[in-house]
C-alpha cells in the first residue's frame, strides 16, 4: 500500500479547522495563577535596583520574582550570555545589565491577568543608562563602548574567513568586474500564535512546560541548567503550535513560569501580547553584505572577494550557526575558483538576531544573486545562460574548498524554473502594450542553495519509537517522535514513512505529541531537517519493529537512532571543510509590476523549481512552496521592521506590514524537482526553507528590468523605489 509521494490529508487539519486543537495559549488548570512580564524597555542601562514592594501588595498578586531569585540566572542556545531576569543579585557578571529592549526584569504572578498587568506598573527599577550601540559597523570599532565587557575586548563575536584559490590572481584574469554594497533587513517572524504557555507539576513531581518550541530537549536542558535542577525534574510538552520559522528555536515564556511552578507548586500561565512578541523575541539578522566579483567575457566566473557584517544584536542565539551558513552560500551555487571572504557578527544593543527560514543564506544570495544578474548585464549575457555556465555540478568545489555531496541538480533546477516560466520564449520584458505608462511590467532570475540538516561537526542524530498493535494483522502502529508540527506538515509525512515502512495505510499511524518524559531526543525541527532525519529514524525503527512483528512478537516495538553522514568544521583561516552532508536546491522567475508614479512593486508570477529529492507528499510540498514565496515577498517588498537607537518603532502590526491575501502574487507555479539524495529517505531531501532563497533577488532584477535601476536595499517600499527612480530625495 504506497504511502510515499500521495498527498495524504494532514493528520492535524480536523482539529486546526473546527478549533479542537488545543495551543498554548488555549490550556487551563485547577487553580492556574497568571504570569506577566516586565521588560526592560531599554537598550543599554545597569539595573541599580529593583523595588517591587508597592506591586507585592496590590491585589492579587501572589509572588514576584527577580534576578536574586533565579538559582543560576543564565541561558542561551549556544553559549549562556543572556540573563533570564536581569538585575543585581546574581552572582554572575553581567547578568544587572539589559542589552536590549526586551530584556527581562521581573515577573508578576497574580490571581488573574488585569492583576499581573496592574501590578508592572508599581514596580520601581532604577536604571543607570549605557553608551547605546545600535549600528554594527560602528560597534566593531576597537574603541566602541563593549556590549558584553565580560565576554571579550570586542563586539565582533563571530569572524569566518574563507580563502580559497588566489583572489588577487582571479581578478588578474578578468575582463569584466562587478562591485556592490547590499543591505538586508531584520524581518519579524510574526507567527499567528503568540508566545504562550502553561506551566505546572505533573503526577510525578517534575516541573512541566507546555509551550510552544522547536526542540523538547534543547529546552528541557536551558531550564534545567537555569534553575539548577537534574533534567530529569524538567518536562517539555509540545501543544499544538501555531508557526515557529526558527524564532522559536530560543527560549521567552518558559524559564519564567517554570521557575514560578517550582517555588509556588501551581499552574502557571502567560500569553504575550503582540507587541511583548515583536520586541521580545530575535529577528532575522540585518546585515551590511559588500562584493567584488569578477569574470572573463566568455562568461565564466574567475573571482569573489565579499564581506558580511551581521548585526547579531544583544546576544548570540544562532548568530555562529546562522553566519555559518551565510560563509557557504555567500558565492552562490556557482563555482568560482578564486575566493576572499570575511564574515562577521557583531554584538549591539538591537534586537538580537536569531534563525530565521533560510537561515544565514537569503542575505548572503542577495547578495550573490545580485552580482550575478549585474555581471550578466555588463557581459550582454542572459541571466540563465549565464547562471548555467557557472552552475556547480558534481565533482565542483564551494568556497569552502571540497565538492558538494552528489548528485548536485542545480542545473536541473535552473532550467525547470526558466521552462515553466517560458524565460527562453520571451527573454526579455514581457509586452506593456494595453497598460498605462506609468505601469512598467519586467521579469528577473534568481537560484539559491542551502544545506540540510545540521553541520560543521556535529554528529547530527535522530531518535524514533515505533510500536506495531494487533493480532493476525497489523491494528494500529503508533510512532514516538519528538519533532515539532509547527505547521509545516511534519507529523503528516511522519505517518506516511511509517506506513510505507510497514505496508499498511498512513491512517492507521499515530503520532503522538512530543514530550520529553517519554521520547528521546529527536533534535530541532530547523535547518530543513525532519523530513530527512526523522524519516530516516522511523523507517529505521519501523524495519526493526516489522522484524519483531514477523517473529510472532506482538505487540512489536523498537527504538531506532540515525546518525547522519559526519561533518566538519571550518579551518579557522581558510575556511576549508566538508561542512554539510546533504543540500537542497532552488531556482524562480518572477514577473513584476512597478508604479512609477507610486512607486509601488506589484508581485505578479512566480515559478519556483525546487529539488526535495522526493516528494514524500506533493500537495505539502506546493503549500511550502507558496507559503515561503509569500514570506519571502513580505521580507522584499512590505516588511520594513525600524529602530531607532535600539528602540523598536514597528512595534505592532498596524505599522509592520504583513503581505494580505490582497498582496499576494496572481499565479506560483510551484515546479517540484525530485533527483533523489542517496541518503535520504525515499531520496528525500528536504524543502521548509528552499524556496524562500531567491525571491528577493530575482525581484530586485525584475524592478530593474522594468526601471532600468539597480536597488541594493529592500524592503522595496514605495518611498526607496521612488528615491531609486530620481522621484524624490
Amino acid at each position: 500500500m504506497a504511502s510515499i509521494g500521495q498527498s495524504f490529508p494532514r493528520v492535524d487539519a480536523r482539529g486546526k479547522v473546527t478549533g479542537e486543537a488545543a495551543y498554548s495559549g488555549d490550556l487551563s488548570m485547577h487553580g492556574m495563577l497568571y504570569a506577566k512580564i516586565l521588560f526592560a524597555e531599554r537598550p543599554h542601562a545597569r539595573v541599580l535596583s529593583v523595588n517591587t514592594g508597592k506591586a507585592e501588595g496590590a491585589p492579587g498578586v501572589i509572588a514576584i520574582y527577580t534576578s536574586k531569585d533565579v538559582p543560576v540566572n543564565e541561558y542561551g542556545l549556544q553559549i549562556p550570555d543572556q540573563p533570564v531576569l536581569c538585575g543585581p543579585g546574581s552572582p554572575k557578571p553581567g547578568t544587572d545589565i539589559v542589552r536590549f529592549v526586551g530584556d527581562q526584569v521581573a515577573v508578576v504572578i497574580a490571581q488573574n491577568e488585569a492583576a499581573a498587568q496592574a501590578a508592572l506598573k508599581l514596580i520601581e527599577v532604577e536604571y543607570e543608562d549605557l553608551p547605546i550601540v545600535s549600528d554594527p559597523i560602528e560597534a566593531m570599532k576597537p574603541d566602541a563602548p563593549r556590549v558584553h565587557p565580560e565576554l571579550g575586548d570586542s563586539n565582533i563575536c563571530v569572524h569566518y574567513k574563507i580563502r580559497k584559490g588566489d583572489v588577487e590572481a582571479g581578478f588578474a584574469q578578468a575582463d569584466i568586474i562587478v562591485e556592490g554594497e547590499y543591505r538586508t533587513p531584520a524581518q519579524e517572524h510574526a507567527y499567528l500564535q503568540p508566545e504562550a504557555g502553561l506551566s505546572y507539576m505533573d503526577d510525578e513531581g517534575r516541573v512541566t512546560i507546555a509551550c510552544g518550541g522547536q526542540w523538547t530537549h534543547a529546552d528541557r536542558d536551558s531550564i534545567a541548567h537555569a534553575l539548577n535542577l537534574p533534567v530529569e525534574r524538567i518536562r517539555v510538552i509540545y501543544p499544538a503550535i501555531g508557526g515557529a520559522f526558527g524564532g522559536r528555536e530560543d527560549l521567552s515564556v518558559q524559564i519564567v513560569i517554570a521557575l514560578a511552578t517550582w517555588k509556588l507548586q501551581r499552574p502557571v500561565k502567560i500569553i504575550w501580547s503582540r507587541r511583548e512578541s515583536i520586541i521580545g523575541h530575535a529577528k532575522r539578522h540585518p546585515a551590511i553584505l559588500r562584493a567584488k566579483w569578477g569574470a572573463t567575457r566568455d562568461g565564466k566566473l574567475v573571482a569573489a572577494q565579499n564581506e558580511i557584517i551581521a548585526d547579531g544584536g544583544a546576544y548570540m542565539y544562532t548568530s555562529n550557526k546562522v553566519l555559518g551558513n551565510s560563509a557557504i552560500t555567500c558565492t552562490g551555487p556557482y563555482f568560482i575558483p578564486n575566493v576572499k571572504a570575511d564574515i562577521y557578527g557583531v554584538y549591539t544593543d538591537n534586537i538580537p538576531g536569531a534563525a530565521f527560514r533560510g537561515f544565514g543564506a537569503p542575505q548572503a544570495l542577495f547578495m550573490a544573486e545580485g552580482q550575478m544578474n549585474k555581471l550578466a548585464e555588463r557581459l550582454g549575457m542572459d541571466p540563465v545562460e549565464f547562471r548555467l555556465k557557472n552552475a556547480l555540478r558534481d565533482g565542483l568545489t564551494l568556497d569552502v574548498g571540497t565538492p558538494l555531496p552528489g548528485p548536485v541538480s542545480v542545473p536541473q533546477v535552473i532550467e525547470a524554473a526558466a521552462k515553466k516560466f517560458g524565460w527562453v520564449a520571451v527573454n526579455k520584458s514581457p509586452t506593456r502594450a494595453r497598460r498605462p505608462n506609468h505601469l512598467a511590467r519586467g521579469i528577473g532570475f534568481a537560484a539559491g542553495f542551502k544545506n540540510i540538516g545540521f553541520s560543521f561537526g556535529y554528529q547530527e542524530n535522530c531518535w524514533a519509537k515505533v510500536e506495531i498493535h494487533g493480532n493476525a494483522e497489523i491494528e494500529k502502529v503508533i510512532v514516538h517522535h519528538a519533532g515539532a508540527e509547527v505547521g509545516q506538515g511534519a507529523h503528516t509525512v511522519m505517518a506516511q514513512m511509517a506506513a510505507e515502512t510497514l505496508g499498511v495505510s498512513a491512517r492507521l499511524v499515530t503520532i503522538l505529541t512530543p514530550d520529553t518524559a517519554t521520547q528521546g531526543n529527536s533534535g530541532s525541527v530547523s535547518a530543513s531537517r525532519m523530513t530527512f532525519m526523522a524519516g530516516n529514524a522511523i523507517k529505521g525503527a519501523a524495519e526493526a519493529a516489522l522484524k519483531k512483528w514477523r517473529a510472532e512478537e506482538h505487540p512489536a516495538i523498537a527504538e531506532y537512532k540515525y546518525l547522519a553522514p559526519k561533518t566538519t568544521h571550518f579551518d579557522e583561516e581558510t575556511g576549508y571543510s566538508t561542512p554539510n552532508f546533504s543540500y537542497a536546491y532552488s531556482a524562480q522567475a518572477v514577473e513584476v509590476e512597478v508604479d512609477t508614479e507610486t512607486g509601488q512593486v506589484r508581485l505578479v508570477r512566480v515559478t519556483s523549481a525546487d529539488d526535495v529529492g522526493k516528494a514524500i507528499n506533493p500537495m505539502l510540498v506546493e503549500g511550502q512552496i507558496e507559503g515561503a514565496v509569500v514570506q519571502a515577498q513580505g521580507y522584499a517588498i512590505t516588511e520594513e521592521f525600524k529602530t531607532k537607537d535600539g528602540r523598536v518603532l514597528t512595534d505592532q502590526l498596524s505599522t509592520y506590514l504583513l503581505p494580505t491575501i490582497l498582496d499576494i502574487p496572481e499565479k506560483v507555479e510551484s515546479v517540484i524537482v525530485e533527483v533523489a539524495e542517496p541518503n535520504g529517505p525515499w531520496g528525500a531531501r528536504g524543502l521548509g526553507e528552499l524556496p524562500f532563497l531567491p525571491l528577493v533577488p530575482a525581484i530586485a532584477a525584475a524592478i530593474h528590468d522594468a526601471t532600468g535601476v539597480w536597488i541594493n536595499e529592500f524592503p522595496f517600499t514605495p518611498e526607496r523605489v521612488l528615491r531609486a527612480l530620481g522621484k524624490i530625495s
